[in-house]
């Protein structure tokens, strides 16, 4: 029978398609470390789950398709604590950040489109802009200028009359990149003025490390019809499985447009959105613990990978991730050959191949993404374990 012929051009996640391979090593008896995987292991916040108790209603109904009030109240409030006023109209609930990508690219693309993109990038964007009948347009960065791109010339390169959006994702899934306030504006002004969407992805916000102001697209004036901003509570707050993102804009044709799919899902998850509400009034000194422990825990990731021989790689400015090049073939068969061949005392690690973060063919075949969310000294034995490794798979 005939598959979509969309569908059939993505791919399997890199993060999650080396699962069998590693429940069989766990049957065999092998520990492994998960470094593949943005699956934070900070404590959710207690307030989510008072809510979730608190929660008494006899029937649990359908949310409203545009979310439950007190959601859309406690977005607004986060926003307005970082001076962007906002109605609830402006909001629109998700299930998790990937629906909103999706809802996003199916509104703004139809087939033949593109969308300009900073490479490397995190893979299921491609797989919602290739649904959407669309392909991404990659905007060349290199480890070597800590994933640059910021720069007129370069991201003009990739516009033509194909363009309907650039996308920026602040702090960058896999670089770690961070923009400087001029550089957002510029990314804001090169959309404007070729009459683009500029989708921010801000799902990592809170998570820069060097003392540097938070910044979103919806701080800029002047952007209102242009600026969509995709969030969520899955990393901010560690509540992953939640499953509670959003869209915003300003724009309310898009809006409009967008509340086609709302209404077609029918509506996010009426619990979750209520206890989501409880993590937008958290104090942001909450944030600040959470910083210094995930700061260490890149410090540490840096510096062990700066003793694998041959390994290259630049330190991440935000985000939980980092992006590095090993002395290897294939990074896809040296994690195969990881979890079906080696271990290092009953031990091995996962980590997410870099090929599948690229839109260029062949960039990123000997590169991997590395999540810092486990604890530092989980972190210094997985990679003790991925530097044996590397020597064992080059000596076979």
């Amino acid at each position: 029978m005939k598959m979509s012929s969309k569908m059939e051009r993505c791919g399997l996640s890199p993060m999650r398609k080396f699962n069998p391979l590693a429940n069989e090593a766990l049957s065999r008896g092998i520990k492994i470390y998960h470094m593949n995987i943005g699956q934070p292991d900070v404590e959710t916040p207690a307030p989510f789950y008072q809510a979730l108790r608190d929660f008494a209603d006899p029937v649990v109904s359908y949310a409203p398709a545009p979310g439950v009030p007190v959601l859309l109240d406690a977005v607004r409030d986060y926003y307005r604590g970082i001076g962007v006023e906002l109605e609830r109209s402006d909001i629109l609930p998700t299930n998790g950040g990937s629906e909103a990508l999706q809802m996003v690219f199916a509104t703004i693309l139809d087939d033949g489109d593109e969308v300009v993109i900073p490479e490397p990038f995190y893979p299921n964007y491609h797989t919602s802009v290739t649904l959407a009948g669309a392909k991404i347009r990659p905007v060349p960065t290199f480890v070597e200028e800590g994933y640059f791109y910021a720069d007129r010339e370069r991201v003009e390169a990739c516009i033509n009359e194909h363009t309907r959006a650039l996308f920026v994702t602040n702090p960058g899934n896999p670089t770690g990149a961070v923009l400087t306030p001029e550089q957002l504006r510029l990314m804001l002004d090169i959309a404007k003025e070729h009459d683009l969407f500029p989708i921010c992805d801000e799902v990592y916000r809170e998570f820069v490390y060097a003392g540097e102001p938070l910044l979103s697209g919806l701080q800029f004036e002047g952007y209102e019809d242009n600026v969509v901003v995709i969030d969520s509570v899955s990393k901010r707050f560690s509540a992953c499985g939640a499953r509670v993102g959003v869209v915003i804009s300003k724009n309310k044709a898009f809006m409009a447009q967008v509340m086609k799919w709302v209404q077609c899902r029918l509506a996010s998850p009426t619990v979750e959105q209520i206890a989501s509400a409880a993590l937008y009034h958290m104090d942001p000194s909450y944030f600040d613990a959470v910083r210094d422990e995930y700061r260490l825990r890149r410090d540490t990731c840096v510096r062990k990978l700066a003793e694998i021989p041959g390994c290259v790689c630049s330190t991440p400015k935000g985000a939980f991730y980092v992006m590095c090049a090993l002395p290897i073939d294939d990074a896809d068969k040296f994690q195969t050959w990881m979890l079906r061949e080696f271990d290092d005392n009953g031990e091995t690690m996962m980590f997410a191949p870099g090929e599948p973060f690229y839109g260029t063919p062949g960039r990123g075949r000997n590169e991997i993404r590395l999540a810092y969310t486990i604890n530092a000294p989980d972190i210094e034995r997985a990679i003790d374990i991925l530097k044996a490794a590397v020597e064992a798979y080059n000596k076979r």
